[in-house]
């Protein structure tokens, strides 16, 4: 909530700043999609960054939440265009869901409208304990099989979805 709601910019002072302040202003530093990728990585890699992104991913922040910040905060800098973020985005949500398995941490988040994982994670345990028991007849893993393959072959859905176009 605003505390003053007249402490806000003039309508128009940006058009009277001096062009050429702001880092999106000038060309990215990143053009490649792999040179950006492999900046991330290091930079996910650095310390202090490493310890963030594991508090964060054990205190239930969605990996899809870290990774949006992080593309965002790129292109504020100036280090790559929105259309670049884009592309970096599956790359980035990969690189941090590496960094939670390795640091073994058990129920991560995967994206800011997921609630739970609960569901996921009772159907999987089913799954591995059917597989490791001798009793499992098999119809029931496929079924699970199938099942997670289903949710996740959606056909693509969205504004530019050929249905939509």
């Amino acid at each position: 909530m605003i505390d003053n709601i007249f402490d806000a910019p003039t309508p128009g002072q940006s058009l009277t700043d001096t062009p050429g302040n702001a880092s999106w202003e000038h060309p990215p530093e990143f053009t490649d999609v792999e040179e950006a990728s492999e900046y991330l990585w290091q930079k996910l890699h650095e310390e202090k960054v490493l310890d963030q992104v594991i508090s964060f991913l054990k205190n239930d922040v969605p990996i899809e939440a870290i990774a949006r910040m992080m593309l965002f905060g790129g292109f504020v800098n100036g280090k790559w265009t929105p259309d670049l973020a884009i592309l970096l985005a599956p790359i980035t949500f990969d690189h941090i869901m590496a960094i939670g398995m390795k640091a073994e941490i058990p129920k991560m988040k995967l994206s800011i409208g997921d609630v739970s994982n609960n569901q996921f994670h009772r159907e999987f345990s089913k799954f591995k304990n059917e597989k490791n028991s001798s009793v499992s007849d098999g119809k029931r893993q496929e079924k699970f099989v199938e099942k997670i393959t289903e949710e996740f072959s959606n056909e693509p859905s969205g504004l530019m979805n050929k249905e939509n176009i």
